[in-house]
């Protein structure tokens, strides 16, 4: 009998659940429409199924033991409650008190409300135990957040500084003339602009994002996650920086069909591959580093 108050509990989800999506189907809507329409908001169809998958994976993973301990972990009503609450206020804000923000901005922390409801309704219905053993899933669904605008024209660039710098230092490397001003480049045959869509943003999401499941799926020491994590940053920019250099140099000595052919417009999961192999490489070394010390540290039989 005493596991039948946790189970009222939790036959309380699906009704927060559904809740969610009567409060917040309107935002769920929009940001799925910018998601399809926009490759800065690409990897926002991934993040559903990408956190699902790992919840799915975080309970497969687990011995009897551990599943049942994690089963009597008792709810936490007030604090699951005041996420609630603070979820609701900040949809009553967005609805009353925004009317004078962009409408992105409004979009992003209605979505914001939305996550805070989601991860609340965990804490309120399975407990502390429960969020802390699924704590990146969740916070994994932050990502569904649509950056604003005036934030992601920032990211963007960056993105094209960071792009051209490196672009400019792989022709100094390979001793090739260039001159930078910006995101301007000029060769002795060729002027380069790195503008907005040459960004690579789309490709630069799903590369962090991917590394961070890989982190999280083969490291357990969080400074080797987060280790990972930051060196995929630089190295989105350097992919898109040889993605430029190859189709210059390409166009240059080779055919000039190559500066606007299907390398250049399509080519983008190549480099995102190469990038990719280059995670996975270390990832395993990281990995193996990990292992040896575990086995190190091991108590003799």
């Amino acid at each position: 009998m005493k596991d039948v108050p946790h189970l009222a509990s939790a036959a309380k989800f699906p009704i927060l659940a559904a809740l969610s999506l009567l409060f917040w189907w309107r935002p769920l809507a929009n940001t799925l429409k910018l998601a399809l329409a926009s490759e800065a908001y690409t990897h926002i169809l991934l993040i559903l199924p990408l956190s699902a998958g790992l919840i799915y994976l975080h309970f497969n993973r687990l011995d009897s033991k551990t599943l049942r301990d994690n089963n009597d972990s008792q709810p936490s009503l007030r604090l699951g409650a005041t996420g609630l609450v603070v979820a609701l206020l900040i949809v009553c804000c967005t609805r009353w008190g925004m009317n004078a923000a962009p409408d992105d901005v409004r979009l992003s922390v209605a979505v914001l409300a939305l996550v805070i409801w989601w991860i609340a309704s965990v804490i309120f219905c399975f407990g502390l135990r429960t969020f802390r053993f699924l704590l990146l899933p969740l916070c994994f669904l932050f990502f569904l957040i649509p950056v604003p605008r005036i934030a992601l024209n920032g990211i963007v660039e960056g993105l094209q500084h960071g792009s051209a710098w490196m672009t400019a230092s792989l022709f100094r490397a390979f001793g090739e003339p260039v001159q930078r001003d910006g995101v301007l480049l000029s060769l002795p045959k060729l002027d380069i602009e790195v503008t907005k869509e040459c960004s690579s943003i789309r490709s630069s999401c799903l590369l962090v994002i991917i590394t961070i499941v890989l982190a999280h799926l083969f490291l357990r020491s969080w400074w080797r996650n987060l280790l990972l994590v930051l060196i995929a940053i630089p190295l989105s920019i350097a992919k898109n920086a040889l993605r430029i250099f190859v189709i210059a140099e390409l166009g240059t000595h080779v055919d000039t069909g190559f500066l606007d052919g299907r390398l250049h417009h399509q080519g983008g999961i190549v480099f995102l591959a190469i990038a990719l192999g280059a995670i996975v490489a270390l990832l395993a070394i990281l990995h193996r580093d990990e292992m040896r010390l575990e086995l190190l540290s091991a108590p003799p039989r």
